[in-house]
């Protein structure tokens, strides 16, 4: 028999339009490995939410592996170290895996060398090919975008291997449940389970359904009452589904321009890693480390009042409430309360990525960065800092006075015009907080902040 293969799991936790599976798979036996490290990544180990996620669609991974008469192989610990030794356990001469793009990734491909076959497949085109013309990553979406066409469409999903071939020798595997992904002291995840289906066969289900949907989606995609999003992004930055499955479901179907523009962020975002690695804890405009970000004991208070949802903002604890309870937030509430955070209450953006990183089970270091840079003003594709989102009038823009009900229930017998600013219409409930800080002090004080920089 052939020697066996590793197959090398991260973000690509699927066995239909796998590359690197069918390339090992085609080579002979295969040894799937998932490893779960903390240590390459450092201070960017995936969050809380994140965990749960996994522990979820790492059982469902296995199960499918299973009716391939394969298993998936669990191993803890510094990847490269492990893959090294289950190369010596195992004979294994190749490791075959999915390109990947945050830092840490790319340094432990680099350390595994010759003996690493990368495979691209999690993106629709290859980052390294949708470049300038000097060659350098672009830097700026709406130019990426028009460069990404060029590469469009991407190549065919690549189909599930029918069989899977087994090695002589299982090597050992470490148990899930000893991994304690999940939480338990306290358990905090009650309502992740009635949002969401990790795994691989809930992703391909969606899909199957979005195609009927996405016309819709550019009017519905910013009412938060409405459910007009894919639901998809957990299990894209999971890799249970490929983003090309995603883009030939949809071909053929109207007005799918602005949905695929969003699943071709996640390429741009690539990019901007490429070419700035640390960009989740440096400025991309150096000029923003001079600015004078709100500190002491105040600042924590509000800091954690945002968490809570307790600003005294409806959209805002709305968002927050729905973020720690499902472990997922609406896309135009996502960027309101992120504003809020920067700007309102004059907080350093880190601090609001750092709480979306471990409370998001969609949470992408790529992502979370660049998004949180554009919001702050201080990326190198990014919102300008002075202009501030006003959370009332978005609130009222957008029609979020049942979303606000479903998640501030203080507030659920307010009318659709108090509900906005209860404050205004002097129709607060006792329990529930006045605002932290009003609208008009919150923008003075950014726009003073802002021309200290000048």
């Amino acid at each position: 028999m052939n020697a066996p293969s590793l197959l090398w799991l991260r973000q690509d936790l699927r066995l239909h339009d796998q590359p690197a599976l069918a390339a090992a798979a085609h080579a002979g036996p295969v040894i799937p490995v998932y490893i779960l490290d903390d240590d390459a990544p450092g201070e960017w180990r995936i969050g809380g939410a994140q965990r749960w996620w996994l522990h979820h669609s790492l059982a469902a991974l296995a199960k499918s592996l299973e009716t391939k008469h394969s298993r998936l192989i669990l191993r803890r610990g510094d990847a490269v170290s492990v893959l090294r030794q289950m190369c010596e356990e195992t004979g294994a001469d190749e490791i075959h895996a999915t390109r990947h793009y945050e830092p840490w990734w790319r340094d432990a491909e680099a350390a595994l060398g010759d003996r690493l076959v990368l495979h691209d497949g999690d993106r629709l085109a290859r980052v390294e090919d949708v470049t300038t013309g000097s060659g350098t990553p672009f830097k700026v979406f709406s130019s990426f975008w028009k460069a990404l066409q060029e590469h469009l469409p991407p190549p065919e999903p690549v189909p599930m291997p029918r069989t899977i071939s087994a090695p002589d020798h299982w090597p050992n595997s470490d148990t899930l449940s000893d991994w304690a992904l999940l939480p338990s002291k306290p358990d905090w995840s009650g309502g992740f389970g009635e949002d969401w289906v990790p795994g691989e066969a809930e992703a391909l289900a969606k899909v199957k359904h979005w195609p009927e949907e996405v016309g819709d989606y550019d009017r519905r995609r910013n009412l938060p009452s409405e459910e007009g999003t894919s639901r998809l992004s957990p299990h894209l930055h999971h890799g249970e589904v490929s983003p090309r499955t995603l883009y030939h479901a949809l071909r053929g179907k109207a007005d799918t321009m602005p949905y695929l523009r969003e699943i071709a962020w996640r390429d741009f975002t690539a990019g901007v890693l490429l070419a700035m690695p640390d960009y989740g804890t440096v400025n991309g405009r150096r000029q923003y480390d001079a600015m004078p970000w709100r500190t002491g004991a105040a600042a924590k208070r509000d800091l954690k009042a945002w968490q809570q949802g307790q600003t005294g903002y409806p959209i805002v604890d709305a968002g927050m409430r729905q973020l720690w309870t499902s472990g997922w937030i609406h896309n135009r509430v996502r960027m309101i309360a992120a504003s809020f955070l920067v700007k309102h209450l004059l907080l350093d953006w880190r601090e609001g990525e750092r709480w979306y990183w471990d409370c998001l089970v969609d949470a992408d270091y790529g992502n979370n960065a660049v998004n949180w840079q554009w919001i702050a003003g201080t990326g190198v594709d990014a919102n300008m800092f002075g202009r501030i989102m006003a959370p009332l009038s978005q609130s009222e823009k957008f029609d979020a006075a049942d979303y606000i009900r479903q998640w501030v229930p203080e507030l659920a017998d307010l009318s659709d015009a108090a509900i906005h600013d209860p404050d205004a219409h002097d129709a607060r409930p006792k329990g529930y907080p006045p605002k932290i800080i009003g609208h008009r002090e919150a923008r003075d004080r950014a726009l003073t902040a802002a021309k200290t920089l000048r």
